[in-house]
């Protein structure tokens, strides 16, 4: 099978063309013919050198995959050949097949391509627990959502509005904070131009946002602890301003706030299929009647990836980037 690799930590060029095996679908894993494969940031920081994969996974970059199951390993009985599924792996998603245990699948949600469902996993998969299992985001609430136009981001603001929450996000272009209401934002802030400090606390009668999720880091991390509500939640997801900073810790206390981090790539075969389950009981639903729907900036064909990576550093795109396959 034809697969993109990284030959070297390095810039977007160093992902290229390889020739390798298919894999092999060993005890409880289905191989996927892969159609499609979600571009995550992640996947840059791996390029980089800065993240490299957990024990046992694929050294091939790629979280998520969509397409058909072509082979059942021993024991699989969740989906049968043929079905088209989406999934979350733990590597080597830029390839033409991809084995994965089938608990971390989930069949394509009716009324939705193969480019939008494979947009799916690494983003919900990771607004689901941060957002609703870690900061426990209750209807009526209102959540700030860090980088609003991003793949993320353009997932927690619709998650955050079908259930019940007022959100917020951050953006920095008049036409990514466009995008950012248009997903049902009910405020969105140019950080660029705007102090999102004060701005939330304008949009919050001063109370503030009961959870904010931030995968900026840097100053932000102080900033949310300004812009948190009494009580208040933050998940930190990641740190593109840098995780080391000089933070004072006096409204962590005085406002009882929570401050909650994690990473997904790592987690057990078993905790990802506990969050699959969890989203097509309550998420899938939302998908198939149209309430959520995938937002798709650009689609590069496979050997394009090294273009995908170049769209994603330059922080142009709104919503997610695709790979399409074959």
């Amino acid at each position: 099978m034809t697969v993109i690799a990284i030959s070297e930590p390095g810039g977007p060029d160093v992902l290229r063309p390889e020739t390798r095996p298919l894999p092999h679908p060993f005890e409880h894993e289905i191989l996927i013919q892969v159609a499609a494969a979600g571009v995550n940031r992640p996947d840059v920081v791996q390029r980089q050198g800065h993240y490299p994969p957990p024990k046992g996974a694929s050294d091939l970059p790629g979280l998520e995959v969509a397409g058909h199951v072509v082979a059942l390993g021993r024991n699989a009985s969740r989906f049968k050949l043929g079905d088209a599924v989406t999934a979350l792996v733990a590597g080597g998603g830029y390839a033409e097949y991809v084995a994965v245990n089938e608990t971390n699948a989930l069949p394509v949600p009716a009324g939705l391509s193969l480019v939008e469902a494979a947009a799916l996993p690494e983003t919900f998969f990771t607004v689901w627990h941060n957002v609703f299992e870690r900061a426990g985001l209750k209807p009526g609430e209102t959540l700030l959502v860090h980088g609003g136009s991003s793949g993320i981001g353009t997932t927690a603001i619709q998650l955050g509005r079908a259930f019940g929450a007022t959100v917020l996000a951050t953006a920095g272009s008049a036409e990514k904070c466009a995008a950012c209401l248009e997903l049902g934002a009910s405020r969105a802030i140019n950080y660029l131009k705007e102090d999102f400090v004060e701005a939330v606390k304008e949009a919050t009668d001063r109370k503030g946002a009961d959870v904010i999720l931030d995968m900026v880091g840097g100053d932000y991390i102080e900033r949310n602890f300004d812009a948190a509500a009494l009580d208040g939640r933050i998940a930190q997801i990641a740190f593109l301003n840098g995780p080391v900073v000089e933070v004072n810790f006096n409204r962590l206390l005085t406002k009882r706030l929570t401050l909650t981090g994690s990473t997904l790539r790592p987690r057990t075969v078993a905790f990802k299929g506990a969050l699959a389950a969890a989203l097509q009981e309550k998420v899938w639903p939302l998908i198939e009647n149209g309430t959520i729907r995938p937002r798709i900036d650009a689609t590069f064909p496979l050997a394009g990836a090294a273009e995908a990576h170049r769209r994603m550093e330059s922080s142009g795109h709104i919503g997610k980037i695709v790979l399409t396959v074959g």
